[in-house]
C-alpha cells in the first residue's frame, strides 16, 4: 500500500477567488479609521498572512494595527452576511477536491491565514465540513511563513513533512513549506506572481486544476 500523502491547501487565492471581498473589506476598514486605502496590488500582496501581521505590513508596527484588524473583521463578516458575489470558488475546485477526498492515499487539510471561524463559514457554505482531516489557521500557529501550521497538521495526521504537499498562491505558502521540509506547489491563478512563487522556493508551479491534479498524482 502506498504511503499516505498530506495535501494542505491554502484558501484565499488558491481555492477561493476572494480578491474583491478582501479588497472591499480593506477599503471599509481603512475608511473607517480615516487612512488612505492601499492600492489593489499592495492590498493583495499581504493575503496569506495572519490578520495582524497583514496590517503590520500595510501600516507598520506602530500604526493602528488592532483598530484596522477589528474594522476589517467587522467589514468582512458584514459582507459575508449580506451574501453577493464577492467570494467564489475558482472553477475546477469542486471536482478536484471531490476526487481527492475519495482517494485512499490522500489526506486533505487546510493551512490558511483565516481564523477558525472564517474557515468554518467557508466549509459550511460549500458542504465541506467533513472533508478535511486537519484545519490550521491563524488561531492555531504563528503566521505564515512560520512552519507551525504544517508541523501541527503533521502531528494531527501522523504524516511526515516529507510526505506533505503545501498548495498555495503566495510566497508565504512556499516559504512555510520549505521551512517545514514539505513539498511546495504554487498555483498561478492567485494573488502573487509566478516569479515570486519560484523565488520563494516553489518546487513546481501549475497553471490550472488539471495540472495541479497531475502534480499531486506524480508526487504520490
Amino acid at each position: 500500500m502506498a504511503s499516505r500523502t498530506l495535501l494542505l491547501f491554502d484558501l484565499d487565492g488558491t481555492l477561493l477567488d476572494s480578491a474583491e471581498m478582501i479588497l472591499e473589506s480593506q477599503r471599509l476598514a481603512f475608511t473607517a479609521i480615516g487612512l488612505p486605502v492601499p492600492s489593489r496590488e499592495r492590498g493583495l500582496s499581504i493575503v496569506g498572512l495572519s490578520l495582524r501581521e497583514a496590517f503590520v505590513e500595510l501600516v507598520g508596527e506602530h500604526g493602528p494595527v488592532e483598530e484596522l484588524a477589528e474594522a476589517y473583521r467587522q467589514s468582512f463578516h458584514g459582507l459575508r452576511t449580506q451574501g453577493g458575489e464577492l467570494e467564489q470558488l475558482f472553477p475546477g475546485v469542486k471536482p478536484l477536491l471531490a476526487g481527492l477526498a475519495t482517494s485512499e492515499p490522500h489526506c486533505l487539510g487546510i493551512a490558511t491565514g483565516k481564523s477558525q471561524r472564517g474557515v468554518r463559514a467557508v466549509l459550511e457554505n460549500y458542504g465541506w465540513s467533513n472533508m478535511f482531516s486537519t484545519i490550521q489557521t491563524s488561531d492555531d500557529a504563528p503566521s505564515k511563513p512560520h512552519p507551525g501550521m504544517i508541523e501541527n497538521a503533521c502531528r494531527d495526521t501522523g504524516i511526515t513533512p516529507s510526505r506533505t504537499v503545501m498548495i498555495g498562491d503566495s510566497s508565504f505558502d512556499m516559504k512555510m513549506a520549505k521551512a517545514a521540509g514539505a513539498h511546495a506547489i504554487g498555483v498561478s491563478w492567485g494573488f502573487q506572481s509566478v516569479d515570486l512563487l519560484r523565488a520563494s522556493g516553489a518546487d513546481e508551479i501549475v497553471e490550472d486544476f488539471e495540472a495541479l491534479h497531475s502534480a499531486i498524482t506524480r508526487f504520490g
